[in-house]
């Protein structure tokens, strides 16, 4: 997948403001997180086990929530 990213600069804007505006840009759609996920190669069984692990972590999340505070 190809991201381009850019912004227009006015004839009086300032430079730091554009450049701000293109680094939130860039943080909106995901271009850093993605290229940093895509870095190294990551097996399909290790992509699984974080997926897995993901779901677990988000699951006890929201029972402790249903449940009005921690379970010990």
């Amino acid at each position: 997948m190809i991201y381009i990213a850019y912004v227009r600069i006015g004839d009086d804007e300032i430079l730091e403001k554009a450049l701000k505006r293109f680094k939130r840009q860039v943080e909106k759609e995901g271009i850093i997180r993605e290229f940093k996920k895509r870095e190294y190669f990551e097996k399909p069984s290790t992509i699984k086990n974080r997926k897995q692990k993901a779901l677990k972590r988000k699951q006890a999340k929201k029972l402790r929530k249903t449940q009005g505070g921690k379970v010990y």
